[in-house]
């Protein structure tokens, strides 16, 4: 991290942790503090981005949460505090991991998470097609794409997309649809409600 925040480039962070090794002290837990401080140094600064690739419980799971993006792998990653054995001990309540903290749960309940795949590969491969759609860091400008759509395109749609009633909900996503051109494109949190 600390490298990707002198040079100015993205830090992509791999996860897969149960958390601090308890047994080995304190030292363990003061490790992350560490790593806190150094994404607080970078937030603003350079993108941080944190791939989950299996089960992070504990204080593995803080570090992801104050990332920019997060990206995870359907049935198979997982972020919670507290796993669900834990939760049954102290609320009685059964609960899988899915439910607590899977992909599922992330992408489209709680909004942890920006996007889900059904596999590490595919998702390594998806993580390389969106980091080329950001910035090196706060001191670059984004990636600028060639478009064949006219500058100049008339949208005629866009006169009745927005209700005329200023109360009533509209969805933004066909608005952007109409007006960017989309031979290149990266949703971020589309399940999210």
């Amino acid at each position: 991290m600390d490298a990707a925040l002198s040079v100015g480039v993205p830090v992509i962070g791999l996860n897969d942790s149960g958390g601090a090794r308890i047994q080995e002290g304190v030292e363990s837990l003061a490790g992350y503090a560490d790593i806190f401080y150094r994404n607080v140094q970078a937030s603003g600064v350079i993108p941080q981005i944190s791939v989950i690739m299996g089960p992070c419980a504990g204080g593995a799971v803080y570090s992801p949460a104050m990332t920019d993006f997060i990206f995870m792998v359907k049935d198979t990653s997982y972020l919670f505090i507290t796993g669900p054995d834990v939760v049954k001990s102290v609320t009685n309540e059964d609960v899988t991991q899915e439910e607590l903290g899977g992909a599922a749960t992330h992408t489209a309940v709680s909004g942890v998470a920006h996007r889900a795949y059904p596999n590490d590969i595919d998702m390594l491969l998806q993580l390389r097609n969106f980091y080329s759609f950001l910035p090196l860091s706060n001191q670059h400008k984004s990636p600028i794409r060639e478009c064949d759509d006219p500058w100049n395109r008339l949208v005629y749609s866009l006169d009745t997309v927005i209700p005329p009633e200023t109360t009533t909900a509209y969805n933004m996503t066909d608005v952007i649809m109409e007006v960017c051109c989309f031979d290149f494109e990266f949703s971020c949190k589309s399940f999210f409600l």
